[in-house]
């Protein structure tokens, strides 16, 4: 019991401190976990998807204006090669709440476009706050879950 509850809680730190500082890489580790231990792979993987979720709720406000944190204002803002795109993207998605909704969903579970410009640009669009939340954690959690338990799977396979 108490190794599995250090194991979830590791997850959740894990999850949000690379949500933050994006060379942690939580899908490593969560891959790695998934090879080495069994029984509480999915609650490891809601435990790193509410950590990333929290993560990035910071960089949303970032987008809103909210927050000004120097360091994670210069880690949000867009490589050059992503600066046209999220203009675009900004253009397409004001005043359309569910093409927003949607690319925060594709983003999120896919990480394209980077996860982390989808964030701020959500948060200056001013997408409600629940529906990002929302979005963000299904989506984090169910490619957390794939992460955990592809190895188990694979192994299964050979």
């Amino acid at each position: 019991m108490t190794e599995s509850l250090t194991q979830t809680a590791l997850a959740f730190l894990f999850g949000a401190a690379s949500a933050l500082v994006p060379v942690l890489n939580v899908e490593l580790y969560l891959v790695g976990m998934g090879t080495l231990r069994g029984g509480v792979l999915f609650a490891m993987a809601v435990a790193a998807g509410i950590g990333q979720t929290a993560g990035k709720i910071l960089y949303f406000y970032i987008g809103r204006g909210a927050l000004n944190i120097p360091w994670l204002k210069r880690r949000s803002e867009a490589p050059s090669r992503w600066k046209e795109r999220a203009e675009r993207w900004r253009a397409k998605a004001e005043g359309r709440p569910l093409w927003t909704a949607g690319l925060v969903g594709v983003s999120s579970l896919t990480s394209i476009p980077p996860f982390m410009v989808v964030a701020v640009l959500a948060g200056t669009l001013r997408m409600p706050l629940a529906a990002f939340t929302a979005v963000t954690f299904v989506t984090r959690t169910a490619r957390f879950a794939v992460l955990v338990y592809a190895p188990g799977l694979a192994l299964g396979l050979l």
